[in-house]
């Protein structure tokens, strides 16, 4: 009976092992796709002062507007991350105009790489916390609050209030996405769907996987 119970036991530790393994993998892959098909913006303030905060979203639609100039036609990341390295300086350049431009003389740090960002809700999409390769914009001291967002699939300008994403952003996403994980970041009504999510969420906030290269 003893012999039974302890193989039971073992049996059943083993499964539990199986098992964790493939949800650490299943998590793994998908998380890696999702990180793989987008390019961010991480703005970062001076100071969480009102006027911080403030100028902060000023430096951000300029760049915004300035981004959505320059890669209008991209239909890849890669696309959009090279167009964004070549032309790094002018975006620079345009954060420090418009901080001088609004009274300040805040210093800026830009940085491309591959930075950790929380789980963000974009209108109807939602991005599992993780490691996305972003523009990272640093104000003055960058002791003040994130500002984060999609700078391709262009979502940064997603009314938020409407929930609309737009039809040609989704469709750049499909095209670089699975079926399944398109479903997972842009329907959570299927209850597998919200659960792989979850688990998507757990294994990148418990630090057990990472998109990070």
């Amino acid at each position: 009976m003893k012999k039974n119970f302890k193989m039971v036991i073992i049996l059943s530790v083993l499964l539990f092992i199986y098992i964790s393994i493939c949800a650490i993998s299943y998590a793994q892959n998908v998380s890696t796709d999702i990180a793989n098909s987008v390019f961010r913006l991480h703005v970062i303030a001076n100071s969480d002062s009102e006027e911080d905060q403030n100028l902060k979203y000023i430096v951000r639609d300029n760049l915004l507007n300035y981004m959505n100039s320059l890669c209008k036609d991209c239909k890849t990341k890669q696309e959009a991350i090279s167009i964004v390295e070549e032309n790094k300086d002018n975006f620079k350049q345009i954060a420090v105009d418009t901080i001088t431009e609004q009274g300040y003389s805040y210093s800026v740090n830009i940085n491309i790489g591959n930075f950790e960002f929380p789980t963000k809700n974009y209108g109807d999409i939602s991005l599992p916390a993780g490691f996305y390769d972003a523009l990272r914009v640093e104000i003055g001291e960058a002791r003040g609050q994130n500002w984060w967002c999609v700078m391709f699939p262009p979502l940064c300008f997603v009314d938020i209030s409407s929930g609309v994403v737009p039809d040609d952003s989704k469709e750049l996403m499909e095209n670089n996405l699975s079926e399944e994980e398109f479903a997972l970041i842009s329907d959570k009504s299927n209850q597998e769907i919200k659960f792989k999510f979850k688990l998507l969420e757990f294994f990148a906030n418990s630090g057990l996987i990472t998109a990070k290269k």
